[in-house]
């Protein structure tokens, strides 16, 4: 007769089966969990999170602080900061958000340690309109371009047109259109109202639209 394998034994299976696998054969899941047990997250399941994510936390510096040099430095902190904190991750599938927030966060604590006299934009000096958004016209000065425009160029004039706008707009099309996350969520971590975070994106949108017009048709 059989005898039925409690919670405890089959935990405990995982464990041994994930000893005798190598961190790059393990799922990201499965790499979070290990990096949640013991006192210090597991070394080769939190550098293959690393390997794995690097490029993502990356891309997201990039798009937020395009016109800072330090970068490198600030993905350094984002993993001192995961690593710190993996264990308060209660929902491993939502790593990957996890991850785009922590970076979020770590670009506004530095913004505010900087305290910017100006903000770096290619564009007009703004005005101030009726509801407080800041309003601006965009003058583009890429060459017009030819009917076989390379895909590549296309996107490399749209990296340079999120660069140009305004920090808050460029934070808000960013973590909408790239990280794709919820307004909500997005009003949340930049902490204005729900409104004002659709008013930033849809005049975001139109100025990117403007600026890559040429390039649409």
């Amino acid at each position: 007769m059989s005898q039925a394998i409690s919670a405890p034994g089959l935990f405990s299976q995982w464990q041994k089966y994930q000893s005798k696998v190598p961190p790059e054969k393990l799922s990201n899941y499965d790499l979070i969990i290990l990096c949640q047990k013991g006192v210090n997250p597991d070394r080769g399941a939190f550098t293959e999170l690393l390997n794995r994510y690097q490029s993502h936390v990356d891309r997201v510096l990039y798009h937020l602080a395009p016109d800072w040099q330090d970068r490198a430095d600030l993905a350094q902190e984002v993993w001192i900061r995961v690593y710190r904190n993996v264990k308060r991750l209660n929902e491993p599938v939502k790593f990957r958000g996890w991850l785009s927030r922590i970076a979020t966060n770590l670009f506004y604590d530095e913004l505010r340690k900087r305290k910017r006299v100006r903000h770096p934009m290619s564009l007009d000096a703004p005005r101030r309109v009726d509801d407080g958004e800041i309003e601006w016209d965009i003058v583009s000065d890429y060459p017009s371009p030819d009917d076989n425009l390379a895909t590549r160029e296309f996107y490399d004039r749209l990296q340079a047109a999120i660069a140009g706008l305004p920090e808050a707009f460029r934070v808000a099309i960013v973590l909408r259109e790239i990280e794709g996350l919820a307004y909500e969520e997005i009003a949340e971590m930049t902490e204005v109202s729900l409104g004002t975070v659709k008013s930033r994106i849809a005049r975001a949108r139109a100025k990117l639209q403007t600026v890559l017009q040429k390039y649409i048709d």
